[in-house]
């Protein structure tokens, strides 16, 4: 007998040994212990409260910043779904969007409303849950400059109420979010007065630059690596030659030398493997330690 046959009862889906790979953009790694879809917000918090405490709890978005290792994920892994993933105006230039919402999606529901300062969301892969979590952005424009606050359960499966001050943004991280202890299910944005047609203009220029610059049609987690300061890490990996070098079935874009690529084959351990050695070599040749920014779980 294992925690695993004790598992609260729940109105959504549990899934036992379930594999991860098809949740990332990476398309790689093992499978979950337990892969849990809670119905809605009472149901997770439902689950989180009376789940052993010693299991280790992890939750996932639509995985396009995540590497998942080919061991698999220890503990539980939490994804959710429809009841998380909705857009609602509550006045005033605000809109709440539940954490499954995608960046892009919210971006488009605030340009309808006339809601100006989210247009870079149409440049973000991932949710807004991620985008709590990492203080997502693009082009000058980060989650901190719009968000209000953010809705989360904690691990003893109480809801929290968070002000952006106690979010505590940084860059690409949420301080309040590092703790692992929140699971987010929505935040409120707020932004500025503005003619629907020039935000949908804004977008599209989004949309044509990152089209442009980035390969957004390969097997590919986003920005690997954070910009460390004064510099860019595209520059630097390119720099050390690591840009279109093949590391077993994985590269770095001829693109845009910050993006990871699975050229098809790769396993997880050769896409983190490669981001290894490209950060070794970064540090040993110009002395600039580069911090992942792409998200790696589970077990080696």
């Amino acid at each position: 007998m294992t925690w695993r046959d004790h598992l609260p009862t729940v109105r959504g889906k549990l899934f036992l040994n379930e594999p991860l790979a098809p949740f990332t953009w990476l398309r790689v790694g093992g499978p979950a212990d337990v892969l849990f879809l809670p119905e809605d917000e009472d149901d997770l918090a439902h689950f989180l409260a009376n789940l052993d405490p010693a299991v280790p709890v992890t939750t996932i978005g639509v995985g396009s910043n995540l590497l998942v290792r080919d061991g698999g994920v220890e503990g539980v892994v939490i994804r959710l779904g429809r009841a998380f993933a909705k857009v609602e105006p509550r006045g005033d230039l605000t809109l709440f969007a539940g954490a499954a919402v995608l960046d892009a999606i919210l971006a488009r529901e605030a340009a309808k409303a006339g809601v100006a300062g989210l247009e870079f969301y149409r440049g973000v892969p991932g949710t807004i849950g991620g985008a709590c979590v990492m203080n997502a952005g693009c082009y000058g424009a980060e989650t901190k400059d719009v968000l209000v606050g953010a809705y989360a359960v904690s691990r003893a499966g109480q809801r929290v109420t968070l002000t952006n001050a106690e979010m505590d943004f940084v860059y690409r991280k949420s301080r309040a979010a590092a703790s692992g202890d929140l699971y987010f299910t929505g935040a409120l944005f707020k932004g500025t007065p503005d003619d629907p047609a020039a935000i949908e203009t804004r977008m599209a220029e989004i949309t044509a630059r990152r089209e442009a610059s980035q390969p957004i049609r390969e097997k590919t987690g986003g920005s690997t690596f954070k910009n460390p300061p004064g510099d860019s890490s595209w520059r630097l990996v390119d720099a050390a030659g690591w840009r279109g070098k093949p590391f077993g079935g994985a590269k770095f874009s001829e693109q845009h030398s910050n993006f990871l690529i699975n050229t098809g084959e790769a396993t997880a351990a050769d896409l983190e493997g490669l981001g290894e050695a490209v950060r070794a070599d970064v540090q040993a040749k110009f002395g600039v330690e580069l911090e992942w920014e792409i998200k790696r779980i589970g077990r080696l």
